[in-house]
């Protein structure tokens, strides 16, 4: 499926300024590592990989955003992990993923074989270390969001929020490349749920919704006590 919905680019296209994966490396990161991969654009809701299929690739956002999740058998999905730019997914131990990925809006993605990482990991301590750290996070990430999902729908939502803001290096203001739908099936709630309560962090003057995309952090404070 890779192929089919990705297109793609220049090696000059523009990366964001966040970048996790050069800051695994140190200041002496392994040159050239991400001339390993090539750059891809994916359209929105566009599949990256599906359920199943081979790891044949490993992943980092450049532009834009993805998604990994499940269909239960119920049929409702079930979001595991967002993806912002600088960060890597796909990383998985197994030789078939354990879910789908899709672009969440229009995204560049760095698609590197996996087998070629591998290789140079075996001859770069930086690059094998780089993907032990890696792995740790992404672990560490599917804790925290196990202990997220049994608490009450606003401190789900707090925790979202700031944990968003923190990834994306921002102080007081969220641009969400996410629908509320994507949130709500992040965070194991309805989309009226979601709604419902973020309306109630702003009555409270906790944040403020200038634009259902836009959320501004008024009171990290009080959205901290939520997250304790």
């Amino acid at each position: 499926m890779l192929m089919q919905n990705a297109q793609t680019l220049s090696p000059t296209h523009p990366a964001k300024p966040a970048d996790r994966w050069s800051a695994e490396q140190g200041v002496d990161g392994a040159p050239g590592l991400d001339a390993l991969g090539v750059r891809m654009a994916f359209a929105r809701n566009a599949e990256i990989f599906g359920e199943g299929e081979p790891t044949t690739y490993v992943y980092k956002v450049i532009a834009g955003a993805a998604r990994t999740y499940k269909v239960l058998d119920d049929g409702r999905r079930q979001i595991s992990s967002f993806y912002l730019p600088g960060e890597v997914f796909g990383l998985e131990a197994t030789a078939a993923h354990h879910c789908s990925a899709e672009a969440v809006t229009r995204s560049v993605l760095l698609v590197i074989k996996r087998s070629a990482l591998v290789s140079l990991a075996e001859a770069e301590h930086r690059v094998s270390h780089m993907l032990w750290a890696l792995t740790a996070r992404e672990l560490q990430q599917v804790r925290t969001h196990m202990l997220v999902l049994i608490r009450s729908a606003q401190e789900r939502v707090a925790c979202f929020l700031l944990e968003l803001a923190e990834r994306m290096g921002t102080t007081d203001q969220i641009e969400l490349p996410m629908s509320r739908q994507d949130i709500a099936d992040y965070l194991g709630l309805t989309i009226e749920t979601i709604s419902r309560t973020l309306t109630q962090l702003e009555s409270t003057g906790a944040i403020a919704v200038p634009t259902c995309r836009r959320i501004v952090l008024r009171d990290r404070k009080a959205l901290k006590r939520l997250h304790a």
